[in-house]
C-alpha cells in the first residue's frame, strides 16, 4: 500500500471512530456523490482565484497565498464530494486526491497536489502554496511578489480548470 492510500484509510478509520463517539468527524467519510456540493466548491474556489487579485491592488498581497491556497482546497474539495467523499482534514483531503490519482479514478497534475502538499523539514520546498501561505499567515512579511502571485493565478485557473473537466465530464 502507498503513503496515501494508508492515509486515506486512516482517515477514514478516524471519521468512523469520531461518529461512533458522537463527535464531528475530522477525516474522510464515504457518502452519496453529490455533483451540486462541487459545484458549489468550484464557486468558491472561483471566488478565492478572484480574492488573489483583490487582495493584491488593494495592498495585501500577503492574503493573495492564502486565497491560492484556498482555491486549490475547494477544487480539491469539489473533486473529492463529486467521487463520494467528504472531507473535514486538509491532510486527507490532498491524500485523497493523490491516492484517486494514483488509482487513476482522476487525472489532475502532480503540480497541484506538490503546491499543497505539507514537507518535513529536509523535503521543505519554499516554493509551494502552503509554505507561502504559512511565512505571510503566520510571519511579519506584509507583501508579495507580483511575478509569484502572477504565477499563483495561472496555477489556480488550470487546477479550476482540470477540476471542471474531472466533475463535469
Amino acid at each position: 500500500m502507498t503513503h496515501a492510500s494508508n492515509k486515506v484509510e486512516w482517515c477514514l478509520r478516524k471519521a468512523r471512530e469520531e461518529k461512533e463517539q458522537e463527535k464531528k468527524h475530522r477525516g474522510l467519510v464515504k457518502i452519496n456523490p453529490d455533483v451540486e456540493e462541487a459545484r458549489k466548491h468550484i464557486e468558491k474556489a472561483e471566488h478565492n482565484l478572484r480574492a488573489i487579485s483583490y487582495f493584491s491592488v488593494g495592498g495585501f498581497s500577503d492574503w493573495s497565498m492564502s486565497a491560492a491556497f484556498y482555491c486549490i482546497y475547494h477544487c480539491f474539495l469539489a473533486i473529492s464530494i463529486n467521487l463520494g467523499y467528504e472531507s473535514r482534514n486538509q491532510e486527507c483531503t490532498i491524500a485523497l486526491i493523490k491516492y484517486l490519482k494514483e488509482k487513476e479514478e482522476i487525472e489532475i497534475e502532480d503540480r497541484f497536489i506538490s503546491a499543497l502538499e505539507i514537507y518535513d523539514e529536509q523535503g521543505r520546498h519554499e516554493s509551494n502554496i502552503i509554505e507561502k501561505r504559512e511565512l505571510f499567515t503566520y510571519g511579519t512579511t506584509v507583501s508579495a511578489d507580483n511575478s509569484e502571485i502572477e504565477k499563483n493565478v495561472q496555477l489556480c485557473k488550470d487546477c479550476l480548470y482540470q477540476t471542471k473537466k474531472i466533475i463535469f465530464k
